[in-house]
């Protein structure tokens, strides 16, 4: 621990948890506006959870405290990976917790908890939705993990801060082809794990084909409120993940005042454009089938495999 990760750290924690409720506002204006409506604005989703959170929750008839709990599971995993991941700087706040493993647990742990909350509630949505997301969450986490691996081969550490303080010593490797391959099975990731589509519909109430409402059914007031900031927050994270392990220029790398404003900007403006480009794409994309996503998914998989042979190619002295 030093002092740019604290900074950082803090800085991340309250662009995250402030400024996701905003990129969920922006990708649903730029989606309303190229489907010729006007939106909402922005600043409805803000409006939004400050109406959920006055509200009370409301915990449905025998259910344990698994489903009481799992809001604020999903709430502290995001907001943990928000202040030790490598966005507005290089450092972390708590080194340790910056690892690829621990962080794609804490992500799986979030996950977890709301589906395990969907059955607890012994609803036939809430079982639906959470036998859904674990087919789902059983192909996209090894492929998280094996396409973020892919980077870190060369690096010799699986620390994200280092794969991203790799990458701006040697811009090269932006365009390589572990890169382009890791980056395009990050992106399937990404809409798998956000219930974007053509995975999931985020803005769907269709009982039938709905995965991440269905498993919320049940929650209602503060309890729902937490779970829509989390999921918005958990997009933010994403994204920047995404952004900073492939694109990092920007990032800061020393305590000084322009060094961390610069950190922010390019944090904000990496992730409202990956943002813009995710929901301009989804006006274009129909829902694929349930039972076509796996096909998706172990696409994506296959090419962070590729990603990794390659990796280890490259590596080998020749």
């Amino acid at each position: 621990m030093n002092a740019l990760g604290v900074i950082g750290g803090v800085l991340q924690f309250v662009l995250v948890v402030a400024g996701s409720p905003f990129l969920v506002g922006v990708m649903r204006q730029v989606r309303a506006r190229l489907e010729g409506r006007a939106g909402a604005g922005i600043g409805q989703p803000w409006r939004d959870l400050r109406k959920l959170l006055r509200k009370e929750s409301i915990t449905p008839r025998g259910t344990s405290e698994v489903f009481r709990i799992a809001p604020l599971v999903l709430v502290a995993t995001t907001v943990v990976v928000a202040i030790v991941a490598p966005f507005v700087t290089t450092a972390s706040a708590v080194d340790s917790v910056a690892d690829l493993f621990a962080v794609v647990a804490l992500l799986a742990l979030g996950t977890v908890a709301l589906a395990l909350a969907g059955l607890n509630t012994g609803t036939a949505f809430g079982g639906m939705g959470a036998s859904r997301e674990m087919t789902i969450i059983a192909l996209v986490e090894p492929t998280l993990l094996v396409s973020i691996f892919a980077l870190s081969v060369r690096v010799g550490s699986t620390n994200l801060g280092a794969i991203v303080t790799s990458t701006l010593q040697d811009p090269a490797r932006v365009i390589s082809p572990v890169s382009l391959l890791a980056a395009v099975a990050l992106v399937v990731v990404i809409i798998a794990e956000t219930g974007r589509l053509p995975v999931d519909n985020p803005s769907t109430h269709l009982e039938l084909t709905m995965v991440h409402e269905a498993m919320i059914l049940e929650y209602a007031g503060r309890d729902l409120g937490l779970v829509e900031w989390a999921s918005a927050m958990r997009l933010t994270a994403f994204l920047g993940l995404l952004a900073n392990l492939f694109v990092p220029w920007g990032i800061a790398t020393a305590a000084t005042p322009v060094a961390l404003l610069a950190g922010v900007a390019a944090f904000v403006i990496k992730v409202v454009l990956l943002g813009v480009l995710l929901s301009a794409g989804e006006v274009f994309l129909a829902k694929l089938r349930l039972f076509r996503v796996p096909e998706l998914l172990a696409g994506s998989f296959l090419l962070s495999l590729l990603a990794v042979t390659a990796s280890f190619f490259l590596a080998q002295p020749h």
